[in-house]
């Protein structure tokens, strides 16, 4: 069964706000509805956090292209409707990155607008089936910490529901920058920090200040909630 952005939000605000935490982090309480989302592979799940800053680039690609495999509830893209049309009212340039494309959901639609010329995705892992998908998006695999792009090749540069996954936060809001040359584009989940979560999350971003936490100092951007937390900057 797939769910949508929208319910996901809703069922996670329900066990993540009103159970007490400390019943929501117990391993012995998350073990049964973990093992019916993931079946066999909800160690992959419930372990992640113990190890994920041993992993080195390989093992955590590799441990990311079986979990995404195997992951059975996830529907089309992790964007909440709201943060999708967000985007696409805000891309500016012709030249777009997207960082973290999954299944191609959000490059899609950006190739489809009238004044986008090219859209590059990028991913650490980029599943066969839509490789071939679109003659008008270039897919790429590679690590948001080490992108191999030219600096300010892209007008503008989005990262959805990425950079709460990876090892080294600062590296990657570098790179992202890096890449930029007019708007960089994000949104990462509303979501308090639990160990055992329903998707292979490392960074946690519950409030307005855990944005700025982390992107502020920015003279020209944007923080708006809008499900999951919308921001841009320009430069």
């Amino acid at each position: 069964m797939k769910i949508s952005r929208e319910n996901a939000i809703r069922i996670q605000y329900v066990i993540d706000q009103l159970l007490p935490p400390i019943i929501r982090d117990s391993k012995i309480f998350m073990f049964l509805p973990m093992k019916l989302v993931f079946r066999d592979k909800s160690k992959i799940f419930m372990n992640f956090k113990d190890r994920v800053f041993q992993y080195d680039e390989e093992e955590f690609s590799k441990m990311y292209e079986e979990a995404a495999s195997k992951n059975e509830i996830q529907g089309e893209t992790d964007l909440n409707v709201r943060c999708t049309n967000e985007i696409l009212n805000n891309l500016i340039g012709v030249d777009i990155l997207e960082v973290g494309c999954g299944r191609g959901y959000l490059a899609k639609k950006m190739s489809n607008r009238k004044q986008i010329k090219t859209v590059t995705a990028a991913d650490i892992v980029i599943l066969d089936k839509i490789k071939g998908d679109s003659d008008a998006i270039k897919y790429i695999e590679s690590n948001i910490e080490n992108l191999p792009f030219k600096d300010k090749q892209f007008d503008t540069v989005v990262c959805t529901h990425t950079l709460e996954h990876v090892q080294n936060l600062h590296t990657a809001i570098n790179e992202l920058r890096r890449v930029t040359k007019r708007r960089l584009i994000i949104v990462v989940p509303k979501q308090r920090p639990y160990k055992y979560t329903f998707s292979l999350h490392i960074h946690f971003f519950p409030y307005h200040w855990s944005i700025e936490e982390w992107f502020g100092g920015v003279e020209k951007s944007t923080i708006k909630d809008l499900g999951d937390w919308y921001y841009h900057e320009d430069y």
